[in-house]
């Protein structure tokens, strides 16, 4: 007997093979009229409000020994080439080269976003991207970020490096941290490393020294601090106190610039505060 016929299964089959021959017509097609067609326009998305690279630099990087792109056949643009190209621009992080079905380059590049600018002690100058990436100093444009200089050893070879030193690192954790946040963003101006290796954060208001120590526990050492600026100042005045030391858990350590600078009424710290005591010490390290 012959077996019957499954109609469902071969009207499955059939369709398949139709749309597999529509789809290998259709690519035969696209790549016959991308091989026809020229570059009509390009385009490049450049966002963000740091400028390392500006759009006359993208299109002298898009640019080869054979010119410019528009006008140029589509088959002979190598698209990875120029992402490739793009790339090696130590201040761009991210590109992306596509043509679309209209003739259209389009070029999305995504620049590095500095948060920090070393000098280190042997006066190598750098930056540190969002990423912890060192960068170089651009010639056209430079950011607006903190800036950290003293007892740094951290080298720097001309090249996109990670950060090698843990007083780096530290100082990294520190700027994105103090980045992060609009009042630190506006207070602190400066990180200082010490022959101690100590972070100093230097103020915009106010003239104390702010010994921050090292990035450990960082999110409690600046609520340390505010609770210093909201209990404290108040009560004595900035010009107080020389040193402002949060290296010590649970703990803001002050050095009195002059005893006769501070005011009568005492210092007070709430006890459901997350600094649970504040020692005043004069130049003698006598605690008050």
């Amino acid at each position: 007997m012959f077996k019957r016929i499954n109609w469902k299964a071969v009207g499955i089959m059939f369709v398949w093979l139709l749309s597999l021959s529509g789809v290998i017509t259709l690519m035969s097609f696209i790549k016959i009229k991308k091989a026809e067609n020229t570059c009509q326009k390009v385009e490049v998305i450049l966002p963000g409000n740091q400028f390392f690279v500006e759009r006359a630099e993208i299109d002298d990087i898009l640019k080869d020994k054979n010119g410019l792109l528009v006008g140029r056949r589509l088959e002979n643009i190598n698209i990875q080439k120029l992402e490739d190209k793009l790339k090696a621009n130590p201040f761009i992080e991210y590109a992306k080269v596509y043509i679309d079905m209209d003739g259209v380059l389009h070029a999305d590049v995504k620049q590095r976003v500095p948060v920090l600018r070393i000098l280190n002690m042997v006066g190598q100058d750098f930056y540190v991207d969002q990423n912890g990436l060192k960068i170089p100093l651009s010639d056209y444009f430079t950011a607006r970020v903190l800036v950290a200089n003293g007892a740094i050893l951290e080298s720097y070879n001309d090249k996109i490096d990670t950060l090698k030193t843990q007083v780096a690192k530290d100082l990294f954790t520190t700027a994105k941290f103090i980045d992060a946040d609009s009042l630190w963003s506006r207070q602190i101006v400066q990180i200082y490393v010490n022959n101690q290796k100590d972070m100093e954060l230097v103020p915009r208001v106010g003239k104390q020294k702010i010994i921050l120590g090292n990035a450990d526990l960082i999110d409690e050492k600046f609520r340390n601090l505010l609770i210093f600026y909201k209990q404290a100042i108040p009560k004595v005045g900035w010009d107080a106190y020389s040193t402002i030391n949060l290296k010590f858990k649970n703990q803001i350590v002050c050095v009195k610039a002059d005893s006769t600078l501070i005011k009568k009424k005492p210092i007070e710290i709430k006890p459901d505060s997350a600094a649970n005591q504040i020692i005043s010490k004069d130049s003698t390290n006598n605690i008050y």
